[in-house]
């Protein structure tokens, strides 16, 4: 459950990666195939943007969704300032933008209306209650049903929610990057707005499959993130190390050690992992059957807390556009 009643799977599904990021995949069919497969093994709650692709990420959920529409709740995202080739230049939440963003995003999803509409990031030229006053008139108009916001700092959620009641907030998150832990999940938890993790799994680190030795395509982010470094690599294995000896102890995998700390930490939390392969799927539905005692997030915390991760998560342009 998120906030404002929202209600949606324990474990929900980003979508990104079928469409960028991770370099060549699955080919459309498959990748339709694999999202109708989430929502028979109980998967409702989807995450894509306009600016995945852009625009084809969202032509590939609508595509797969729209036979099973009354059975998922779908997340979309505006903020990007994108041309109709698909070139991106900046941020742009100006009202009148996000009026026209959000009419294409329903064409693209074929569908009548966005169940959670998120700010993808921060516009710092407009003001974040325009932004709110904005997508609450789409909502009175039943062409949104609620709002959220991505990497936004915890003074402008609060500026937001006062403005229009914010369901949701979308930060990355998981046992290698901890920053919302400061601020913004007191705050949600104060406001009772539900918290979304994108990368929960570390963008594949915290599965263990990637290691030191590891080559990525030249069209895979994280050739380019600092955290993914050879070095930082193999600093990091050490939070793989961790839940690998964990999963041994629960018979799990350290994929699902990762989500299901996620979910003790607070019920409201619904991590979205993303996939292109049904056995990592199932593997990270699966996590839902991990039960962590107080005696266990204490190990997992305590020994956390005795590494010291290696690696700036996004390149310097890329955090400058998180936490305003």
């Amino acid at each position: 459950m998120l906030g404002n009643g929202l209600e949606v799977s324990s474990i929900g599904y980003g979508a990104m990666g079928m469409s960028q990021g991770y370099g060549p995949g699955p080919d459309r069919q498959a990748n339709i195939e694999l999202l109708r497969a989430a929502v028979d093994r109980g998967v409702t709650f989807f995450d894509t943007a306009e600016v995945y692709g852009p625009f084809v990420n969202e032509e590939l959920v609508g595509e797969a969704l729209a036979p099973l529409r009354d059975r998922v709740v779908i997340a979309t995202k505006f903020g990007f300032a994108i041309d109709e080739a698909g070139r991106q230049s900046g941020v742009d939440s100006r009202p009148e933008h996000i009026r026209v963003v959000v009419e294409a995003s329903l064409r693209r999803l074929r569908t009548d209306r966005i169940d959670l509409l998120y700010q993808h990031r921060v516009d710092p030229n407009v003001p974040i209650e325009d932004v709110a006053g904005a997508v609450g008139e789409l909502i009175t108009a039943g062409k949104v049903g609620h709002f959220g916001l991505s990497e936004a700092a915890a003074a402008t959620v609060r500026r937001a929610h006062a403005v229009q009641p914010v369901t949701a907030l979308q930060y990355e998150y998981s046992l290698w990057f901890r920053r919302p832990e400061g601020e913004i999940l007191p705050l949600a938890e104060e406001l009772g707005i539900g918290f979304v993790p994108f990368s929960p799994l570390g963008r594949g680190f915290l599965t263990g499959a990637i290691t030191r030795d590891t080559a990525f395509a030249d069209d895979d982010m994280r050739a380019t993130l600092p955290r993914f470094e050879a070095e930082a690599r193999q600093a990091n294995e050490a939070v793989v190390d961790l839940l690998r000896r964990k999963a041994d102890d629960k018979g799990a995998t350290p994929a699902q050690i990762a989500l299901a700390w996620l979910h003790a930490q607070q019920p409201w939390i619904v991590p979205i992992p993303g996939t292109r392969r049904l056995s990592r799927l199932e593997e990270n539905i699966g996590a839902d059957q991990i039960e962590l005692t107080a005696d266990d997030l204490r190990e997992i915390d305590e020994a956390a807390a005795a590494i010291d991760i290696r690696g700036a998560r996004y390149t310097e342009n890329a955090e400058r556009l998180t936490n305003r």
